[in-house]
């Protein structure tokens, strides 16, 4: 492609706050529409709004983990324009003076590690929510439910620093990530608690001047984010090719049809006609808070990570797959603090675990085998006890009760086999009924030993030590 992809996000999360930025109402998802609503979130004549302390607190938290300079003085402002999930006309948010200003985060993508700066990060309400008859596109009427007004939100603006779809990706897995570390949101995409919009703009390769930009919005997941940056990096640069311009607009992923569409004209740049809140106080930040905020911080995924490598010698691949999740990485840690073996807790995390997890639809927390259980199958395989392979049917009859592993292996008989005169025995056996695989190996057919294997593991149901039985059977082969 001659062209450079630009790329900026504003990442909105909802903060996990019993309450509402300004009044008392209930953030609870999923009540009735309209239910946890009062004169103030519905923005009535006569009420005044009150800051909740603890969206304060979040947002200096969430600045810090992205390593933001946290402003002393800040302040809310009103923004101002119509739009039907807007009771009050404007959205009471930050402009000017936000929270936190000049931060950056480091993301990995294709094994090379690159810095995303971050402009600000503020704090302002959320606004309703639209439900439509069908897709934005194509619906006859929309209905307005203004639960979600007034639940706090922080917006995190990138600097145009991502180059690639793929970039935009990692940038807003981190994101979410760092969130769930700090516990300052429960980043569910899929209840719209963590939404992000996309800058995209395409420029001639070693052009320094911006190219036009549009803002693509309704993308609720990380496979969203890098589809709908990709059709329109396809979509803009067949409009450069064929001589048009691009105009600058707010776009929408069609996630059915796997396309943008027009949502509104941006000619021109929108004048909100920020103004500061006259009903809000400035705030004023105590910089010993600051630092007990900053002393509160956990272990953020990227130290986690170090860790691991530094501690386990995971790879650098394992190692960011298990911190990418705080709740992950706690499992995991828990495993090896049972005393098992830190790169075999790793395996079995990311192989059978994973895969009994997504076929059930479970999170980590609902995992019906806890680390202790697992540590215990991982010692007996360790131990010799058991095979790997015995230790997989173990584990599925582990996922269904609550019983050991070694309880599970004396019951129903699966020590592994590690007498060498025993299994010396079988081998022969084996080697004695099967003459034509005998010869096939000796002609330099390498399958032919797997099929010997094969014989000698299932005359045993599988407990003969693996790496006895091969030794013994080459022995008697060569």
């Amino acid at each position: 492609m001659d062209y450079e992809i630009v790329i900026g996000i504003e990442v909105h999360s909802e903060l996990k706050t019993n309450s509402k930025i300004f009044c008392g109402c209930s953030t609870q998802f999923g009540s009735a529409q309209n239910t946890n609503v009062c004169p103030v979130c519905l923005g009535l004549p006569g009420v005044l709004p009150v800051i909740n302390e603890r969206v304060v607190e979040f947002a200096i938290k969430a600045g810090l983990a992205l390593n933001c300079s946290i402003l002393p003085f800040s302040k809310f402002d009103r923004k101002n324009y119509y739009y039907p999930d807007l009771p009050k006309n404007f959205q009471t948010s930050q402009y000017d003076l936000p929270i936190a200003v000049n931060g950056y985060l480091d993301i990995d993508v294709n094994g090379q590690t690159k810095r995303i700066g971050i402009t600000r990060v503020h704090m302002e309400e959320d606004a309703g929510k639209l439900v439509h008859s069908g897709t934005i596109a194509s619906s006859d009427y929309a209905l307005v439910d203004y639960n979600r007004t007034g639940v706090p939100l922080i917006e995190i603006v990138s600097e145009p620093d991502l180059r690639s779809p793929e970039e935009a990706k990692a940038y807003v897995e981190k994101i979410k990530s760092i969130l769930e570390y700090i516990d300052v949101s429960d980043c569910k995409m899929e209840e719209g608690s963590l939404r992000c919009d996309a800058n995209i703009s395409l420029r001639p390769r070693g052009e320094a001047k911006f190219g036009t930009k549009t803002e693509i919005k309704n993308m609720n997941s990380f496979k969203m984010v890098q589809k709908g940056l990709e059709y329109e990096v396809e979509r803009q640069a067949e409009v450069l090719e064929d001589g048009g311009r691009i105009v600058q607009e707010t776009r929408s992923w069609d996630d059915s049809k796997g396309i943008t569409v027009s949502m509104r004209s941006k000619e021109q740049a929108h004048d909100y006609r920020y103004f500061p809140e006259p009903d809000l106080v400035p705030i004023v930040v105590d910089p010993a808070q600051v630092e007990a905020i900053r002393a509160s911080l956990p272990e953020l995924p990227d130290a986690r990570k170090q860790r691991l490598m530094k501690d386990y010698g995971l790879s650098g691949y394992d190692a960011g797959v298990i911190t990418a999740s705080r709740l992950l990485a706690d499992y995991y840690d828990q495993i090896v603090a049972a005393k098992a073996d830190p790169k075999a807790a790793a395996n079995w995390l990311m192989g059978e675990v994973a895969k009994f997890l997504n076929s059930a639809c479970l999170s980590i927390t609902e995992c019906p085998v806890g680390p202790e259980r697992l540590a215990g199958l991982i010692e007996l395989i360790e131990k010799g006890t058991i095979s790997s392979k015995i230790a997989k049917t173990v584990f599925e009859e582990m996922w269904s009760s609550d019983k050991a592993a070694a309880v599970i292996v004396k019951e129903k008989g699966l020590v592994q086999i590690t007498d060498s005169g025993e299994i010396e025995a079988i081998v022969d056996t084996v080697i004695a009924a099967n003459p034509q695989s005998v010869a096939d190996f000796k002609a330099g057919k390498d399958r032919a030993l797997g099929f010997l294997v094969g014989q000698i593991m299932k005359q045993t149901k599988g407990r003969a030590n693996p790496d006895m039985v091969n030794k013994l059977l080459k022995q008697k082969l060569l």
